[in-house]
């Protein structure tokens, strides 16, 4: 599918229903995760972490491997991707628009920016500074032409904050203002507070994290008017824990009984077959 086509089609699944934006680790997770059907795709910064073996903050993992990993990503398929590029990887306005430019020419259909700093003594940004992210890369994506769909993240409730939900309904409508196109709150825990959250971002697509599986569906999140569903970095910790239980047991007992669980080789095999040049 041509780029532009990708970027057409990412911003149509934003005009109504709800889909679910699964996020991939590598080419591979790409790959499988587009044969079941899925009709996009996200990066997850906290899954390339860990599979880099680090820990997920902004300062674990450096720009061009960001920029790779999406990259990576973005070619596996024909489906749009989403990229989470974090605060833009810069200290200034100048250096997160050219960062967002650089994130543009992997393919993404959209990239997200969010207003963690990264500091533990303050881990938000400013409203002020938050805004001047997001209406930086703004501009650099209205510069390249391409129509990639910026979302603009709160991460008050990821960071802890003491009053996460006032300060995400405070920066939303500053967020929708500065240019979003699409608005992003990871953490919220109960319908009202998405409720509220989409109020806020009106007349913007939301998406919201699966969090919650104890009331969290797709059809209960549909319903509350949600456009987006990610899970962030939960795939790719249910592969780590299966992982674990399997060698754990390996180590406990000696038995390969639990390998007997995994996808068979030749399902493997079959998957990648048409991906192999």
């Amino acid at each position: 599918m041509a780029y532009s086509s990708r970027i057409q089609a990412f911003r149509d699944l934003h005009s109504s229903g709800c889909f679910v934006l699964p996020n991939p680790w590598d080419r591979g997770s790409a790959i499988l995760l587009a044969s079941l059907g899925f009709k996009a795709l996200a990066t997850s910064s906290a899954a390339l972490g860990f599979v880099r073996g680090v820990t997920d903050s902004p300062t674990s993992i450096g720009l061009q491997p960001t920029l790779d990993n999406i990259a990576e990503i973005a070619g596996a398929t024909d489906l749009p991707v989403n990229a989470d590029f974090q605060a833009g990887f810069g200290a200034s306005i100048d250096e997160v628009a050219e960062n967002v430019r650089r994130c543009v020419e992997t393919g993404v259909a959209g990239l997200s920016i969010e207003d963690a700093s990264g500091d533990s003594a303050s881990p938000l940004f400013d409203a002020a500074e938050a805004v001047k992210r997001v209406r930086a890369a703004r501009s650099a994506i209205d510069a390249t032409g391409s129509g990639v769909m910026l979302t603009a993240r709160c991460e008050s409730f990821l960071v802890g904050h003491p009053n996460a939900l006032e300060t995400s309904l405070e920066r939303v409508p500053m967020f929708v203002e500065a240019g979003a196109d699409c608005v992003y709150v990871p953490g919220l825990e109960t319908a009202d507070q998405v409720r509220r959250v989409i109020e806020a971002a009106a007349p913007l697509p939301v998406n919201v994290l699966a969090s919650d599986p104890s009331w969290m569906t797709v059809q209960s999140l549909a319903e509350l008017g949600v456009r987006r569903i990610s899970v962030g970095s939960a795939l790719a910790r249910a592969a780590w824990g299966a992982l674990r239980r399997s060698a754990q047991d390996i180590a406990d007992t000696g038995s390969f009984e639990s390998l007997s669980s995994g996808e068979s080789f030749s399902a493997l095999n079959s998957l990648f077959a048409d991906h192999t040049t």
